[in-house]
């Protein structure tokens, strides 16, 4: 089963592997496991970033892509424009820094292209023309296939689209925050890419982990919000109004015999222009989650008393 990413003909599965743990708390075995499991599934698009793992996770999948996994069975989606220099967040998304990201990206990759590059986040710092300008060249030099934004308003998307469109190069997708309880995106993100044509990646489509219901009773010892790795990650949706979609979500599971994540996950991936959620599987059984949620349709019902819920 495979979507066109927006309009393109970039054809993807509508589940994506995010990569964001490794090299933190997934290590390079697991990564491997998780990637062969994906893989196996028939799951294609792989998600990474030049700043993940202080680029480690870049260098994982390098290290998999040829060796244990064929290159031609991946769709590799990475991003630059944010860095973590002495621990601090930097955003660059300057043509200098761009271009000099994407190249560093490619050598820990081990390819000369990678298929899908995103500017990582929108800045007032830079011009967007310049910012535009560094997609145009990895587009026109065969460097990345395709390019697109993350993070991105629906005026912001709706003006890169329009500049890149002049120099014709497609802008074919934005990679946002997009889950049950965080449904900004629907404001102006999505009509926006349904009528450009540029296809949804939502990064976080269970709520920063909220909506699996692992933090209904508390915060658990290994979870996402008790790593000193990603501090404050969760603490946006722990309240009473997350705690009541994620109710709502627990219950629809046990009525379909799902588990909660799969039911959130659903729930998504069939949203107006969503093409694939990004999940970042800790373990392996969270990933088998994941792949599981690919086989459940939710009944309109259920999908209706969901988005109550959640508005």
């Amino acid at each position: 089963m495979r979507r066109r990413l927006g309009s393109s003909g970039l054809t993807v599965t509508p589940l994506a592997l995010g990569t964001m743990l490794w090299g933190n708390a997934v290590d390079r075995h697991e990564a491997g496991d998780h990637l062969r499991a994906f893989v196996d599934a028939g799951g294609n698009l792989v998600d990474t970033a030049y700043g993940y793992g202080g680029g480690d996770a870049e260098t994982i999948l390098g290290g998999l892509l040829g060796s244990s996994i064929d290159r031609d069975d991946v769709v590799v989606c990475t991003k630059a424009g944010i860095s973590r220099a002495g621990g601090q967040r930097r955003v660059d998304v300057s043509r200098r820094g761009l271009m000099g990201q994407l190249e560093t990206s490619l050598r820990r990759l081990g390819t000369d292209h990678v298929d899908l590059w995103l500017v990582h986040t929108w800045s007032d710092e830079v011009p967007l023309s310049e910012t535009l300008s560094a997609l145009e060249w990895a587009a026109t030099s065969g460097r990345a296939r395709y390019v697109g934004v993350s993070n991105y308003s629906g005026w912001q998307s709706a003006r890169a689209f329009s500049l890149l469109e002049s120099a014709r190069v497609p802008l074919v997708a934005n990679e946002v925050e997009y889950s049950l309880v965080c449904r900004t995106p629907e404001h102006e993100v999505a009509p926006a890419a349904s009528a450009l044509g540029f296809g949804l990646l939502p990064w976080s489509p269970l709520g920063r982990g909220v909506l699996t219901g692992k933090y209904r009773n508390g915060i658990p010892s290994g979870s996402r919000a008790a790593s000193n790795d990603f501090p404050g990650f969760a603490e946006r949706f722990l309240d009473e109004p997350a705690r009541r979609v994620s109710d709502a979500v627990a219950m629809a599971a046990r009525g379909l015999g799902a588990k909660p994540a799969e039911v959130a996950l659903a729930w998504v991936r069939d949203r107006p222009g969503v093409a694939a959620p990004i999940v970042g599987a800790r373990t392996s059984a969270q990933l088998r989650s994941a792949l599981a949620s690919l086989e459940l349709t939710l009944p309109t019902e259920i999908v209706a008393a969901l988005d109550d819920v959640s508005l």
